[in-house]
């Protein structure tokens, strides 16, 4: 009989299927439609699949939190606000991302089947979470796409050369769909070194950061992801807009411009405001925008060429000598499909203060121990 939960060493193990049932239960009680609850459950277990932890379902209970203070919202849909054959601005009102997310790419691809290519410029969404999964969903339908993300009323990353706050982690993902059933490839990064959901995995007692991943309230480069959260970090729910510290960008002066252009074409070109700006009296109000680029390989004429180039410039990039005698050159998402075989076979690994923060969300939507353990074995064989 298979064990929904393990502890190995100072490690806990969560078998994959049980989580997702675990989450959705947590968002069916705190007020989701089943339909809902399930796609948000399915969606943050996914990104812990593939070991990105900082987006998966440790938000759980940051999510809840959000959705009892109303700022975000179950049960909305994207609204229109404008269109032409190719593009669209849409309005996330402040639904849950991943309800949101699907809703505008499957109109960004519906568009680019019929055109060739689209835009769509979205604003007021809640948490997009992992945004490969956008990238994921159009390249399934044949579509590479662009995806340029932001927070605004997020203040959490320095950019280059400041010791304070100006900016958000601010995503840009890139996916291209592979013939023959093969993975798509996504490369989706935050264009701060690291993004705050790993800075809460490290607090949470997870993996440790880069030595130079957060700057202290003196300006020094540090690990220690304290600074981000100040007091804060002895609370329910850590802050990471209380703390006196901040994120680095990545990639020095490179990714701070960046991280830039995500303001510009995230947050003032779809509407959805940026990080912030000089002179308001209180901090904007959270929500992600995002600006995406949809192109149909069919309408292109090329997509023979190209499914043939791609696989043969992946086997020249990882035809290279490897830098390090055990190592390996690897493409995009190549890592991360290796994680999501691991995971699905072995669990879900989580620190005990993660696994102790999902308790509390669930806590917090009225379930007992009991109710979780319910939740977590059932169907299980």
């Amino acid at each position: 009989m298979k064990v929904a939960l393990r502890h190995e060493g100072d490690e806990i193990l969560v078998d994959a299927r049980a989580m997702e049932r675990l989450v959705g239960v947590v968002f069916e009680r705190a007020g989701c439609e089943s339909v809902e609850a399930r796609r948000i459950a399915r969606r943050l277990t996914g990104a812990s699949l593939r070991g990105h932890d900082s987006h998966g379902v440790l938000r759980t209970h940051r999510y809840i939190s959000w959705m009892q203070d109303d700022k975000v919202f179950a049960g909305r849909s994207v609204q229109i606000e404008h269109e032409t054959d190719c593009l669209a601005v849409i309005d996330g009102r402040y639904g849950f991302g991943q309800t949101i997310g699907e809703q505008t790419v499957d109109l960004g691809v519906a568009k680019a089947k019929k055109h060739g290519v689209a835009l769509t410029a979205l604003k007021h969404s809640g948490h997009l979470g992992r945004i490969g999964d956008w990238a994921e969903r159009a390249a399934q339908a044949g579509c590479a796409s662009i995806h340029a993300v932001n927070v605004r009323g997020s203040l959490l990353v320095a950019p280059f050369g400041a010791g304070e706050r100006r900016c958000g982690t601010s995503p840009l993902c890139f996916g291209l769909p592979r013939a023959d059933g093969a993975p798509p490839i996504i490369h989706d990064f935050a264009t701060s070194m690291v993004a705050e959901g790993k800075a809460l995995v490290a607090l949470r007692g997870g993996k440790t950061l880069p030595a130079d991943a957060l700057v202290d309230e003196m300006g020094n480069e540090t690990s220690d992801p304290r600074p981000l959260y100040g007091k804060s970090a002895e609370t329910e729910v850590p802050n990471p807009s209380a703390g006196p510290g901040a994120l680095n960008v990545f990639g020095a002066h490179k990714g701070s411009g960046i991280n830039f252009f995500m303001e510009m074409f995230a947050g003032a070109l779809t509407g959805s405001g940026t990080a912030a700006v000089s002179n308001e009296r209180e901090r904007r109000s959270l929500c992600n925008g995002m600006f995406s680029v949809y192109i149909d390989l069919s309408s292109l004429g090329t997509a023979d060429f190209f499914e043939r180039e791609i696989e043969d410039y992946i086997e020249y990039w990882k035809s290279a000598r490897p830098s390090k005698a055990t190592g390996e050159v690897l493409i995009p998402g190549e890592k991360e499909e290796r994680i999501l075989r691991q995971r699905s076979e072995e669990g879900l690994p989580l620190s005990q203060g993660a696994w102790e923060d999902i308790l509390a969300g669930a806590r917090k939507v009225g379930m007992s121990d009991e109710d979780v353990e319910a939740a977590l074995n059932a169907g299980l064989a």
